[in-house]
């Protein structure tokens, strides 16, 4: 009994090493991202060189005659919308505005000595009228003083007069005064100091030159047979240096044709304040302009491609395992490349973790963001 209970025990012993074994023989499965084949539409495109303009950029001139007692900005310097950015000499200006503050209050002074005048004249006629019918009352003197009454309310006008034409001097000797203070009319990056402390300028000298790199469009010379297409709106592919898969849209066509190259400029706009490249105006830019009609291709996430020296290859996941396959690609798409042979859609393809994969390696894909549609490429 002892000995059949013992070959029982090394059986079970023989079966659970066996199944420990087979266990262990077992590959795991190998978590990866994947992605699907699509068939989607898709225009294509030419690209076509443009650069950024500046929407405000010029020079800031003087506003006043006078030295520059101050220039407090230097070339490079970010300045925002009213940031003062030189300072002429003030000494005089001060001196001709307290000069017509006191015009104002001598012409004050006047015109309470002709309303005095005028009081007393009007008086003067009323005691005469309470007279009128009396053997006190004298024609002459009565007109006399209709007169006088006459002559002090015209020097009131004209006290007035003078009053309003001394503020309107004192007005413009603030307004010069202020324009002594040269500021900056919009944000942006100083990129030219065109006088110094100590210059003289007159109306119109240029102080410095601004460009607000914070406001940019983009122009392009379009060939004029791909410019019907290019309504106002129209959505475009833009690609700057360390910025890939931008947007840009129409905002006007210049109907101004170069005959030599046959082109129009176009002006597009797009919000690349939100980037944290620096950019600056006259910068190159690219451009994917329509070129045709639209048309159904077949694209493959950019993540799956792998280069080889054979050629392109993907992994292309079937009931859990990870084969390789050559594929022929077209033009990039987006976050996507166009499929000229090698794939169908629908197919799931590894496009996280696909480096380490090895054929025929188990797989556990795993939910991945959804890539961009193809669109425009």
């Amino acid at each position: 009994m002892r000995k059949r209970m013992g070959i029982h025990r090394a059986i079970g012993f023989a079966l659970a090493a066996i199944a420990t074994s087979l266990s262990m023989a077992q590959p795991e499965s190998t978590p990866v991202g994947v992605d699907v084949v699509r068939k989607e539409p898709m225009s294509q495109t030419v690209p076509v060189l443009g650069r950024l303009v500046a929407t405000q950029s010029g020079v800031v001139a003087a506003r006043t005659a006078g030295p520059v007692a101050e220039l407090r900005v230097r070339v490079g310097d970010n300045v925002e919308s009213g940031d003062v950015l030189a300072v002429l000499d003030q000494s005089r200006l001060k001196t001709v505005r307290n000069q017509r503050q006191r015009e104002i209050e001598e012409q004050q002074a006047l015109k309470a000595t002709a309303e005095a005048r005028e009081r007393l004249a009007r008086q003067e006629l009323r005691r005469l009228e309470q007279l009128r019918g009396s053997a006190a009352f004298a024609e002459s003197l009565y007109d006399t003083r209709v007169q006088e009454l006459a002559v002090a309310r015209s020097s009131l006008l004209e006290a007035d007069a003078r009053i309003a034409s001394g503020q309107e001097r004192l007005e413009l000797a603030q307004i010069e005064l202020r324009d002594s203070v040269v500021k900056a009319p919009f944000p942006g990056v100083v990129t030219l100091r065109q006088t110094s402390a100590g210059a003289w300028l007159r109306i119109g000298d240029p102080v410095v030159t601004l460009v607000n790199d914070r406001s940019l469009e983009i122009e392009a010379d379009i060939p004029a047979t791909l410019v019907e297409s290019l309504n106002p709106g129209v959505s475009v592919g833009l690609r700057v240096e360390g910025l890939a898969d931008h947007q840009a849209s129409v905002r006007a066509v210049v109907p101004d044709e170069n005959p030599a190259s046959r082109t129009r400029p176009v002006r597009f706009t797009s919000d690349l304040t939100t980037t944290e490249l620096r950019l600056a105006s006259n910068q190159s830019v690219t451009l994917d302009i329509p070129a045709g009609s639209e048309s159904d291709v077949v694209s493959v996430h950019k993540d799956a491609v792998l280069r080889k020296a054979a050629g392109a290859i993907v992994y292309v996941v079937e009931d859990g395992v990870a084969n390789p396959r050559p594929v022929t690609l077209g033009r990039a798409v987006g976050q996507r490349f166009q499929v000229m042979d090698g794939l169908k859609p629908g197919e799931k393809v590894v496009i996280r973790g696909n480096e380490r994969l090895r054929p025929g390696q188990a797989v556990a894909p795993f939910a991945d963001p959804p890539s961009e549609s193809a669109g425009q490429g």
